[in-house]
C-alpha cells in the first residue's frame, strides 16, 4: 500500500452526532473527530419529530472539514444512523413533510389494531423482527389512519440514512440493514413481505431496490462538491447503515459462543448468527432478527440503555445541578447498593417530560424505596440495566443452545465503567470493552471493504483489536 487511505464516518445518533476521519495504513485505523453536533427531536405542536435538515447541513459541514484535513484526498464516505425512522417523497422526489422521530406518541395503542389485520404470529413469521410500537410498520399505519393523504401521494420511502445519502447523491436505495430493522422485510425470502403489505393496504411500490453494505450508493452531486470544496470523485458507500449493525461489525468477537452488547441511548444485546432463528419461543422472549454487514444475522433483544441517565441528567442541568457523567458515577458508587430496581423497558420511561420523578412514581407504584438524590437515583438505573442484561443473556442462550462466558461490550456507554463491572458481577460472566467508537470503526471497515483494501469481516476484526486497547472485567 502506498499511502493510507481516508474514510469519513457519518455517525449520528440519537442525541448526538459525529463525522470520524478514519486513516487505514493497512494494519490499523487511527481515528480524528472532526466535526460533532447536537441531535434529537423536537416538538411541533404535540408532535414529536427530527430536524432532518439540520442533520444533512451537519454531514455537509463534517465533510467540508474532512475535504480541508485531507487536502481533498478523502476516499469515501459511509452514514450511519439510529432504525426505523424514515422520510417520504412526491412524484417529484421532494421531501413531502418532516419525518417523525420513533419517540413519537402517534403509535400508542396501535398494536393491537394492526393484528386484527395481521396477526403477531404471522407477521413475526414473515420478519422475525422484535414487537415495538416505534417499528416502521406501526409508523406507517399510524400515518394510513391519520393521514392517509400521505400514503396516497408518496412516491418513495427513505429510511433515515438513505434519506442523507439521497441528498448526498440524488440516488434512492433501501439499504439492506436499516430495512430490516423496519418489520416489513422478510429475510428468509430475502425481499419485502408482500403479505404485511397487502393484509395493511400499505403500498409496496414505495419501497426501494435494497443495497448491501460495500456497495456504492453513487458519487456527490456536483452541488454539493461545490459546497463543501469537493473536486474530483467523492463517492458515498452503503455501510451498515443501521448503527448497530456498524457497531457488531467492529466488535472484536472471537468465537461463536461470544455475545455483544452495543451500549448507549439503546442497549442491543445478543449474538452473530449464519440464519435467522424464527420459533414460536422466540416470538415468545420478542427476540429480533435484524440484518448484519456480510450477510449476517443480528440475533439480539433491543432495550433501553442509558437513555434513563442521559434523560435524568438532562432534568438535573436544567435545576442548575450541572453533574458531570463522571460525577455521576462517582455518587451512584457511593450510593446505597439495591435500593430499588426498574424495568429500564417500562412504558412510563419511553418518553417522560421528567424522568426523575418517572422513576419516583415508578417506585411508588410498585412499593419501594424511593431514591431521592442523583447518586442512589443512577446506581439503582445502572444496576437495573445490568440485571435485565443478565437475564436476555440467560434467555439468549437458551434460544441459540449456545453457552455464553464472554460479553463484548462496545460503544459509547462503555465508559460508564461502573455499568461494564455491574454487568460482569450480576451476569457473572467475563466482561470485554472495546471500541468506544465501535460504530465509527464498522462504518469505516464496511467502506474499507467496498474499496478492496480489506477481504472480510474477520480480518476487519483483527484490524480492530490492532487499533484499539480492550479492557477486561472479572465478577467481583
Amino acid at each position: 500500500m502506498t499511502q493510507s487511505k481516508k474514510i469519513l464516518a457519518c455517525d449520528l445518533g440519537a442525541s448526538s452526532g459525529r463525522t470520524i476521519l478514519g486513516s487505514f495504513d493497512g494494519q490499523k485505523i487511527d481515528l480524528e473527530v472532526l466535526h460533532k453536533f447536537s441531535n434529537g427531536g423536537t416538538y411541533l405542536n404535540n408532535d414529536f419529530h427530527w430536524d432532518t435538515l439540520k442533520q444533512y447541513n451537519e454531514i455537509k459541514a463534517g465533510i467540508k472539514k474532512a475535504i480541508k484535513k485531507t487536502s481533498n484526498q478523502l476516499d469515501s464516505v459511509g452514514i450511519d444512523t439510529w432504525g426505523v425512522d424514515y422520510g417520504l417523497l412526491d412524484e417529484n422526489g421532494t421531501l413531502m413533510s418532516v419525518p417523525y422521530h420513533y419517540r413519537d406518541q402517534r403509535t400508542e395503542g396501535l398494536m393491537e389494531e394492526v393484528f386484527k389485520k395481521i396477526s403477531k404470529a404471522e407477521i413475526y413469521r414473515e420478519t422475525g423482527i422484535q414487537f415495538m410500537e416505534l417499528n416502521t410498520i406501526f409508523q406507517l399505519f399510524a400515518d394510513l389512519k391519520n393521514r392517509p393523504w400521505i400514503i396516497d401521494n408518496a412516491e418513495d420511502l427513505l429510511f433515515t440514512p438513505d434519506l442523507l445519502n439521497y441528498f448526498l447523491t440524488g440516488k434512492k436505495f433501501n439499504e439492506y440493514t436499516i430495512a430490516s430493522t423496519s418489520q416489513l422485510y422478510n429475510p428468509l425470502k430475502d425481499k419485502w413481505s408482500e403479505k404485511i403489505y397487502n393484509k395493511l393496504n400499505l403500498p409496496e411500490s414505495m419501497m426501494q431496490q435494497i443495497i448491501r453494505p460495500g456497495e456504492k450508493v453513487g458519487d456527490i452531486l456536483q452541488k454539493v462538491k461545490a459546497e463543501c470544496g469537493i473536486r474530483g470523485e467523492l463517492p458515498v458507500i452503503a455501510v451498515g447503515s443501521h448503527d448497530t449493525a456498524s457497531a457488531v461489525a467492529a466488535a472484536p468477537l472471537k468465537d461463536e459462543n461470544s455475545a455483544y452488547l452495543s451500549s448507549g441511548t439503546w442497549s442491543l444485546l445478543g449474538m452473530e448468527l449464519d440464519q435467522p432463528i424464527i420459533t414460536e419461543e422466540s416470538l415468545a422472549a420478542n427476540f429480533t432478527n435484524e440484518l448484519g454487514v456480510g450477510n449476517k444475522v443480528r440475533f439480539l433483544k433491543n432495550i433501553t440503555g442509558l437513555w434513563l441517565i442521559q434523560e435524568c441528567k438532562r432534568i438535573w442541568d436544567r435545576r442548575g445541578m450541572n453533574l458531570s457523567y463522571s460525577d455521576i458515577t462517582e455518587a451512584a458508587e457511593a450510593a446505597e447498593p439495591f435500593k430499588y430496581s426498574l424495568d429500564p423497558d417500562h412504558h412510563d420511561f419511553v418518553n417522560p417530560d421528567n424522568m426523575p420523578e418517572a422513576i419516583k412514581n415508578y417506585c411508588r407504584e410498585t412499593g419501594q424505596p424511593v431514591p431521592e438524590e442523583p447518586g442512589e437515583m443512577a446506581r439503582g438505573i445502572y444496576e437495573s440495566l445490568a440485571q435485565n442484561y443478565k437475564e436476555v443473556i440467560e434467555k439468549l442462550e437458551k434460544l441459540t443452545d449456545k453457552k455464553i462466558e464472554t460479553l463484548n461490550m462496545v460503544g459509547g456507554g462503555i465508559q460508564a465503567e461502573i455499568l461494564c463491572q455491574y454487568t460482569a458481577n450480576i451476569s457473572k460472566r467475563r466482561v470485554v470493552t472495546g471500541p468506544i467508537e465501535a460504530t465509527a470503526i464498522g462504518n469505516i471497515l464496511t467502506q474499507l471493504m467496498a474499496l478492496g483494501e480489506i477481504a472480510s469481516l474477520e480480518e476487519g476484526r483483527e484490524i480492530v483489536r490492532n487499533s484499539v486497547e480492550l479492557k477486561e472485567y472479572l465478577p467481583e
